[in-house]
């Protein structure tokens, strides 16, 4: 088995970045979601409810971020270093608040153009613990950025084809990879080998992580990641093959044991 693509979203629920090699860290890969758009309540602003936010390209610079986005011109936004940090929670039901900077009011009112609301944009200056300790099956602790729940996610080609055909069976398009925004892509693998490597030792290339567990997928997937449209599918059919105790499951978690460099072409072992 071999990594067949890297991915990062600098900011949360943005357009993915394509890497040939990343850094991990404890909390995920190197720029990967430290930054997150907020409402006047500091709850995070995903695509679950805007599929405006494919339209954002955000790319890492040392020092801070650029925002990119058709119609609007490009925007250089520093790490925040002064002022109070807010409490913001990545969903409105999260019952832990991290504290971020505030990105100051150019960004804001760019973003707010963007997405046509009123929002913030904030940054995660030091990675905190947002779950508690029973919200996951393998707890992190504070060892997870703006991301969902874990720090990595990685997907398989081969799954991937096999949605791709029930899809085709049922007469519909087949998705891209792109459609769960992985940060991993592992090729060489059976479809669904990774059902199985849920709580084992993964090590690609030199590193180390832990398989914490299967991802539930969201509305999220049947967003066109290029043109912000919205289907019902993958969803559906997830819905009828891969239902496992109501969740439908596509992608795992990882969690990194070890921090360093990761490249496309690294060969991926499962260990016992």
């Amino acid at each position: 088995m071999r990594l067949t693509s890297i991915h990062t979203y600098p900011v949360k629920g943005c357009h993915r970045l394509d890497h040939d090699g990343a850094l991990v860290q404890p909390w995920g890969l190197a720029g990967d979601r430290r930054w997150m758009v907020v409402d006047a309540a500091g709850v995070g602003v995903t695509q679950r409810e805007t599929t405006r936010l494919v339209g954002l390209r955000a790319t890492v610079r040392p020092g801070g971020l650029t925002l990119r986005a058709d119609g609007q011109p490009d925007l250089d936004v520093p790490e925040p270093t002064g002022g109070d940090p807010v409490p913001v929670r990545t969903f409105r039901h999260r019952k832990i608040p991290v504290p971020a900077l505030p990105a100051g009011p150019a960004a804001d009112a760019w973003l707010g153009e963007l997405l046509d609301r009123p929002v913030r944009l904030v940054w995660l200056a030091r990675p905190a613990r947002h779950l508690a300790a029973d919200e996951r099956d393998y707890d992190t602790g504070d060892q997870v950025s703006f991301a969902d729940a874990y720090p990595l996610l990685l997907a398989n080609t081969a799954s991937l084809d096999a949605l791709n055909g029930w899809l085709a069976e049922a007469g519909e398009q087949a998705v891209p990879m792109a459609r769960f925004r992985p940060n991993l892509v592992v090729d060489e693998a059976p479809a669904w080998a990774e059902d199985d490597w849920a709580g084992r030792p993964v090590r690609i290339g030199d590193l180390l992580m832990r398989a914490a567990g299967p991802c539930d997928r969201c509305v999220v997937t049947t967003t066109d990641q290029e043109a912000g449209v919205r289907t019902k599918e993958p969803l559906r059919t997830l819905g009828r093959h891969r239902n496992i105790r109501q969740k439908l499951l596509f992608g795992l978690h990882l969690v990194p044991v070890d921090s360093g460099p990761l490249h496309v072409g690294d060969p991926i072992v499962i260990e016992p």
